[in-house]
């Protein structure tokens, strides 16, 4: 009688996979706001590009599309990790190096956005 499932491979919780759906319709939101814009005002250019970036609101919702971007990216990669990288040494460092780069990302997104121009 089997008295304990370890789930093995990247298929091994429904959270993770509900935040990836979650994420995605977050960024397609985002992507058909900026379109929305973008056929209102006859495209973007620089001018409007400034003015909606001036806007407190519109930085925070490009925030929360690049933390949605990024966390959407950590799961794919890391379930491709677990999936197809076997030895645990490369396997952790691999997402040892995904986690820096997102994180460096991020701050980067930060920066870009309310950093000092």
């Amino acid at each position: 009688m089997v008295t304990r499932r370890d789930a093995v491979g990247a298929h091994y919780g429904l959270m993770d996979w509900l935040v990836q759906r979650l994420t995605a319709i977050v960024m397609a939101v985002y992507t058909v706001l900026v379109l929305g814009i973008a056929l209102w005002n006859g495209g973007i250019d620089y001018p409007l590009w400034s003015l909606l970036f001036a806007s407190g609101a519109f930085k925070l919702a490009s925030f929360v599309f690049m933390v949605a971007l990024l966390y959407h990216a950590w799961i794919g990669m890391r379930d491709i990790f677990m999936d197809y990288i076997k030895p645990v040494g490369v396997r952790l460092t691999l997402e040892a190096v995904c986690v820096i780069v997102l994180v460096g990302y991020l701050g980067w997104t930060i920066q870009i956005l309310w950093g000092q121009a």
